[in-house]
């Protein structure tokens, strides 16, 4: 079932990694998730990485502690704009195109719901929640639930950071998914 054994990670055999990332501990990499990582990528503790994402662009990407890439999320370091003189694709000298290029951080206890998509120079703040199907475009702010760009809601912040109290409390064999036990 797993790939292969990094200490404090379970990447599932159909995950596909490419090395220049930097793990830290009880990450879970789902089946069938491609990581390209041509700059640094750096993923927290308790990290989880569902089925179907894809992480490209060559940029460099953070995935800060207990954030979560729900199913089939794009995170896109780079990008083409066609919109001011760009044409083409990859097939093409980069002298064409309008590529679109920069860094990725996914704060502190965030969650991206399923299938969504984060462009280049995205920043979301700590506790941000974003819905499913969404499309990010810019940096968005902490503690805010988002369908795309807009803001829809506030999480409960206090309430979250009592219960990750409780939750450091624990002995750190209990904090762990019976994924990695």
């Amino acid at each position: 079932m797993i790939k292969n054994k990094i200490e404090g990670i379970t990447s599932f055999k159909y995950s596909k990694r490419i090395e220049n990332i930097e793990f830290e501990k009880n990450i879970i990499i789902d089946d069938f998730v491609l990581i390209y990582a041509k700059n640094k990528i750096k993923i927290g503790n308790f990290v989880h990485i569902a089925s179907f994402t894809s992480i490209t662009g060559g940029d460099k990407l953070e995935l800060c502690d207990f954030s979560a890439i729900s199913q089939g999320c794009r995170i896109l370091t780079a990008t083409d704009d066609f919109k001011y003189g760009g044409f083409g694709n990859s097939t093409i000298t980069n002298n064409f195109r309008n590529i679109k290029h920069g860094p990725i951080k996914i704060g502190k206890i965030c969650i991206v719901g399923a299938n969504s998509v984060i462009l280049p120079n995205v920043e979301i703040g700590e506790g941000a929640t974003i819905g499913a199907n969404s499309v990010v475009t810019r940096s968005l702010d902490p503690w805010g639930i988002y369908i795309g760009n807009k803001k829809v809601g506030e999480r409960d912040k206090e309430k979250v950071l009592k219960n990750f109290e409780s939750f450091n409390l624990l002995p750190k064999h209990d904090q762990i998914g019976t994924q990695f036990k």
